[in-house]
């Protein structure tokens, strides 16, 4: 975890009559939470993604007073809660266990238990184990609540500079690119923006894949979100495809692309404009042009192309 603001400026900032009010604030509001009982349920707490001073006041004051918090990988929380002096017992809740763990849990909520459920990072449940034991929590009765706060899809979107209206979190892609060609495909129709986790070995092909599934559509990849060594890179997908090729990169990866165009692009205007710019191009330059004016598919107006041609009685 990363305790540097991302944000912040260089220097010293003394402190001012508004920073003593809050501090007198938070002397008084922290102290009235931990006084105050943690009624029984299963508290879905969010973390900080990078910079710890992103978690909240009461999600501070609810790790603190749960009987017990379960983590991905309790060495990498133990940061977390040893920072703000939290000293509640830490337990491994993770894909591997969570068939094992979650009948324990189950019967400590039957019991009355306060219980904590943190990921790694962010939002509990985005990309990380939790929806069965919420919904085995629902089922039995027990009170599941939400403790929201920081999250990298959230992040990613809100700084990506594409329309936020509608928009669709399809987590990670498969690893090998004709999966994750296959799996684009199924999204490419979909009315909304993307947003994608990938690792950083793979972002590069991914775009790739990317741009070659769904045409050339605006998109930004941010990385490190809230980190000392934050980035976004804003583009189109051909632009950024090329920009990461050959350029490893280290840190967490989020990809968002724009939607798709407003109209569908059908193959008869594909092939009007298609029929325009063979008349003084090559099929692989016409291709490209028509593919990036249409933000379609280059390898969809190629295959047209190929039809054209083979169409044309000149041509045979």
């Amino acid at each position: 975890m990363q305790s540097d603001d991302a944000n912040s400026g260089t220097g010293t900032v003394e402190p001012n009559l508004g920073d003593n009010a809050l501090a007198g604030r938070l002397s008084i509001d922290v102290p009235r939470h931990l006084a105050s009982p943690l009624a029984p349920g299963l508290y879905l707490v969010a973390t900080p993604i990078g910079n710890l001073a992103d978690i909240t006041l009461r999600a501070l004051t609810t790790l603190a007073r749960a009987d017990v918090i379960y983590c991905e990988d309790t060495r990498h929380s133990r940061t977390l809660v040893a920072h703000f002096g939290i000293g509640r017992p830490l337990r491994p809740y993770h894909e591997h266990n969570a068939e094992e763990q979650r009948p324990r849990i189950l019967a400590d909520l039957g019991r009355g238990a306060r219980i904590a459920l943190i990921s790694d990072a962010g939002t509990p449940l985005v990309s990380d184990p939790g929806y069965k034991l919420v919904r085995d929590c629902i089922e039995e009765g027990h009170a599941v609540i939400a403790v929201p706060g920081a999250s990298a899809v959230m992040a990613a979107i809100s700084v990506a500079g594409l329309p936020t209206d509608t928009f669709l979190f399809a987590g990670f892609l498969p690893p090998r690119s004709g999966a994750r060609q296959s799996r684009i495909a199924e999204l490419a129709a979909t009315p909304a923006t993307l947003v994608f986790f990938e690792a950083p070995t793979r972002v590069a092909d991914t775009l790739a894949d990317l741009s070659a599934t769904l045409g050339n559509r605006p998109a930004a990849v941010a990385r490190e979100l809230t980190k000392l060594h934050e980035t976004v890179a804003r583009g189109s997908l051909r632009d950024l495809a090329e920009r990461f090729t050959n350029h490893p990169q280290k840190g967490e990866m989020a990809i968002v692309v724009g939607p798709p165009t407003s109209g569908a692009v059908t193959d008869e205007g594909i092939a009007a404009a298609l029929t325009e710019a063979l008349a003084h191009m090559s099929l692989r330059d016409a291709a490209k042009a028509v593919a990036d004016r249409l933000s379609v598919p280059k390898a969809r107006v190629y295959d047209l192309g190929l039809k054209l041609k083979s169409d044309r009685p000149d041509d045979r």
